[in-house]
């Protein structure tokens, strides 16, 4: 069911609560019928011989008033006619059908109970012996038996227990919340220190393998980068002296040097790609900054002469921004819109839901809706629409410098013709 919570968190307080309430449901039946009920069957007992021995018929006619006298001065339970017992509380007591029902068996005949409270609990009993008369019975203590402190302790039990199993998840969970923001990071580039081995033994054997984990992958990201910057210096030396050797070419060779040049400038954006891939600025610190600023500083940079580039600043507060990173992935968009297409290109910034956006739009070509997800892809490159020059790496690079942010790219053709590059930033940090 959608309702239930879904965290492991959620459901053990859940659960918690559940069998917390049947064992309230349990321990409340279980008093009235132990406790409860017994008590009130000693009560009825009681009130049935008070009632026999009001009306014992005595033979001495001298002795009875006597007797009836005594009786009520020691025991100020009192015989009234009904007009006489209305004036003296009848009125306010209320009728209880079960009482009456558990003292007519006792009396052997219908017998009605009225109860009144006051400095005193009164029993108005009409009784089968006498059913013109009603006889007051006052019982003192019995709001001491009353059941408004049995469930005012159970509700205070039951809140005790709730926030204390709370606290007791919580504390279980914590590990698995560090856990949690961990992964994050390691799956953004950021390997932070190993985790502290904590909490019921399964965890601690998680955390454990987490940490593993963490290190090894760290390790492979170490040898990785190292094993590209060898490859990119040991090719950078032979291109050096190529290009060496071609500025001492004879001029007839002309055209043989140009094409070497160019192939020569195609392989060192190739490899700075490969390192810009490599890399992404990992070690850059996110720090608040102005959206717009870093747009506007992009475009006067990038616009070459013969095209022009519009900038529509939207609202936009300072959110968390790796500087280098996002003008880089920035510059990727706007370069790719300037070289696979003509005409105006449009900047836009501004806020969705959660997130701040920096939008390129151009008019070219687009790209096939069935391309778009596999553009992503390392080593990918458009077919017709978008050119097949480079490397493959332009948006793959841009994807992994916004996921780093906790972010996200999107790709969209607009219906007038042109592609709509988006780049997610998310408000706060995460």
């Amino acid at each position: 069911m959608k309702m239930l919570p879904r965290s492991a968190f959620g459901q053990t307080v859940l659960l918690i609560c559940f069998l917390l309430f049947i064992n309230q449901i349990v321990s409340y039946i279980s008093f009235a019928i132990y406790v409860f009920e017994p008590h009130q069957q000693q009560i009825n007992q009681l009130l049935a011989k008070q009632v026999r021995v009001v009306f014992i018929d005595i033979d001495d006619a001298r002795l009875s008033p006597k007797m009836a006298k005594a009786f009520h001065n020691e025991t100020d339970i009192g015989v009234y006619r009904e007009s006489d017992a209305m004036s003296a509380g009848l009125a306010n007591a209320i009728v209880y059908p079960y009482r009456s029902e558990q003292m007519s068996l006792l009396l052997g005949g219908p017998t009605e109970v009225r109860i009144s409270d006051g400095d005193a609990y009164l029993f108005w009993i009409r009784a089968p012996q006498a059913p013109h008369l009603w006889v007051k019975i006052p019982i003192n203590g019995m709001e001491k038996s009353s059941i408004s402190p049995l469930i005012f302790f159970m509700v205070v039990i039951g809140l005790l227990s709730v926030l204390g199993g709370w606290l007791f998840v919580r504390q279980l969970n914590r590990p698995l919340k560090s856990l949690e923001i961990a992964a994050k990071n390691v799956g953004r580039g950021n390997f932070p220190d190993p985790l502290i081995e904590c909490g019921t033994s399964e965890v601690m054997a998680v955390t454990q393998a987490f940490n593993q984990m963490s290190k090894g992958i760290k390790q492979l990201e170490e040898d990785r980068n190292l094993l590209m910057a060898g490859i990119s210096h040991d090719l950078r030396t032979p291109l050096t002296r190529i290009r060496l050797a071609s500025e001492m070419m004879n001029e007839q060779d002309a055209f043989l040097k140009e094409g070497i040049e160019i192939d020569i400038d195609d392989m060192n954006n190739i490899i700075d790609q490969f390192i810009d891939y490599i890399r992404h600025d990992s070690k850059d610190q996110a720090e608040l900054g102005d959206l717009n600023e870093l747009v506007e500083d992009v475009v006067n940079v990038e616009t070459p002469n013969d095209r022009v580039i519009h900038i529509h600043r939207g609202e936009c507060p300072k959110i968390p921004l790796r500087y280098v990173a996002v003008k880089r992935a920035l510059a990727n968009l706007i370069q790719n819109a300037i070289r696979y297409t003509e005409g105006e290109i449009d900047v836009f910034t501004g806020t969705e839901d959660n997130f701040a956006f920096i939008m390129v739009s151009d008019n070219g070509d687009g790209i096939p809706v069935s391309d778009i997800e596999r553009l992503f892809q390392p080593f990918t490159q458009g077919d017709t629409a978008r050119g097949a020059e480079g490397s493959g790496l332009g948006l793959a690079i841009i994807k992994r410098i916004v996921e780093a942010h906790g972010g996200y790219v999107s790709l969209l053709n607009k219906p007038s013709g042109g592609l709509q590059a988006k780049i997610y930033l998310p408000l706060t940090s995460k």
